[in-house]
């Protein structure tokens, strides 16, 4: 049981909870927090893109308009700018400055004169510029968030003379787009939740069911083969269930068998050492009666050769388990292994009250085969037809030749087996009598020499009727 110890207390371990939320749910929010980061900006962008694309055109029109002033053109810009202020008609949704050569202001339409005295960074990137326009969002003196749009002026020389700068607050703006964010992230925040929820739902519904199955198959590790699973979804986890259910019951089963086997193989070493011990000590104590001597000896020997039975039988079983079952090929006649098998049960039967027919197969072809396992193969079912017959029972044994094979039919009118329990027949350690004789290895030693050889092994057998069992097998290549 200490070694089943780390199937009770299995230690610190990571939840599968805590790996999801850690792992996938930690991924999920750390890409809906890069969307809405990316999602603010370009929003952001787009805004502040409407926001100049608006002063470009505004510009563009105050400047079509300007050209189209005589009068203007011909004034001093010192003189001009007054007239530009004067006209300037938006004054209520930007403002409008006219800077000199070197970009200082020098009238405002909002009668404020910034004192700055460097240059706006909107008029250096104008002088650079190759269409003589620059623009760029930033604070003015007041802290105000503002975009400005600066236009060079230009004498008839092309020398730069000043320049226009129309300054638009972007206060609305922004606290358009931060709305438009906090939303978005609100949003965010709405599908982060519903995905915790929905995904701790789901894992927990993973997680709990093999919880379960944990538990339930640490208790069929410990012995509890009445242990079952409650199936609750038709999925993966639901065959699951179904699976380990199979399992457990499979091994109770078995577990049964082998507990039942071993009484049997108990009992069956017992009786003949037992007979082996009480003769022996009969003997010792009457030696000078030579006719008890004679019985006790015959006796010894009969049970000697009994237990020597059972002893190969379970090493056979050993062999097989672990596939050392070797056979000695060479072309042979199955009636003979038949024949004798035959022979060793006619008295038995015959005792029993049970009527054995023997059917001689005529010019059956040769096979290729290991003779000793062959008659194990049929001694057994032999064994297995008288053991399962009442007396006045009949047992009829025959060989055929059908199509490049070797058919072998022992059938019996014993007690047959239940549809039912058919299937496990073969099973190692089953006995349709749990009472009667024997290791219950037979069958399954049988399908596998039949195996070996290349053969099958064909049971039909009805309740309270009788069993019919065939063996095939091919024949030497070349032979019909």
């Amino acid at each position: 049981m200490e070694r089943l110890n780390f199937l009770v207390r299995p230690g610190q371990r990571r939840s599968l909870t805590g790996r999801w939320f850690r792992n996938a749910f930690g991924i999920i929010v750390i890409f809906l927090l890069l969307l809405g980061l990316l999602f603010a900006g370009m929003m952001r962008f787009y805004y502040h893109q409407g926001v100049q694309t608006a002063l470009e055109s505004r510009a563009e029109l105050y400047q079509r308009t300007l050209e189209l002033s005589e009068d203007a053109q011909s004034l001093p810009w010192a003189a001009r700018s007054r007239e530009l202020i004067a006209y300037f008609t938006d004054k209520d949704k930007m403002e409008l400055q006219v800077l000199d050569a070197d970009g200082q202001v020098l009238l405002s339409s909002t009668g404020f004169v910034p004192t700055e005295d460097s240059q706006p960074e909107d008029y250096r990137q104008a002088l650079s510029a190759e269409n003589g326009q620059g623009v760029c969002d930033g604070r003015n003196s007041a802290g105000e968030s503002v975009m400005a749009l600066t236009v060079l002026e230009s004498d008839t020389k092309g020398q730069t003379i000043g320049a226009l700068r129309y300054v638009v607050s972007l206060t609305q703006v922004n606290r358009q787009v931060w709305l438009m964010t906090f939303l978005l992230f609100g949003v965010m925040l709405l599908i982060v939740f519903f995905v915790a929820l929905s995904g701790s739902y789901f894992i927990n519904s993973i997680v709990n069911p093999v919880a379960d199955i944990g538990r339930t198959a640490r208790r069929i590790a410990m012995g509890e083969y009445d242990a079952r699973l409650e199936k609750r979804y038709d999925d993966e986890i639901g065959d699951l269930c179904d699976t380990i259910n199979f399992m457990a019951g499979e091994i109770g089963a078995a577990e049964k068998v082998k507990n039942e086997f071993i009484s049997s193989v108990s009992h069956e070493l017992r009786t003949p050492l037992t007979a082996i011990k009480g003769w022996s000590e009969t003997l010792q104590a009457s030696p000078e009666d030579a006719q008890l001597t004679a019985q006790g000896l015959a006796v010894i020997g009969k049970e000697a050769d009994r237990l020597y039975s059972l002893v190969e039988e379970l090493l056979d079983f050993s062999r097989m388990e672990s596939g050392h079952i070797k056979l000695r090929r060479e072309p042979l006649d199955v009636l003979a292994e038949l024949e004798e098998a035959v022979f060793l049960y006619e008295d038995r039967a015959r005792r029993a009250g049970i009527r054995l027919q023997y059917c001689e197969g005529k010019d059956l072809p040769p096979i290729i085969g290991d003779g000793d396992r062959l008659k194990q193969v049929f001694v057994n079912l032999l064994d297995n037809a008288v053991k399962y017959s009442h007396e006045g029972d009949r047992i009829r044994v025959e060989a055929v030749s059908v199509s490049q094979t070797v058919q072998i039919v022992i059938s019996d009118t014993g007690i047959g087996i239940a549809e039912e329990e058919l299937p496990r027949v073969r099973q190692k350690f089953y006995q349709v009598d749990p009472g009667a004789s024997g290791s219950g290895l037979g069958l399954a030693l049988v399908d596998e020499i039949v195996r070996l050889h290349g053969g099958t092994v064909d049971i039909d057998s009805q309740s309270g009727v009788g069993t019919t069992v065939t063996v095939t097998l091919p024949v030497l290549e070349g032979e019909e």
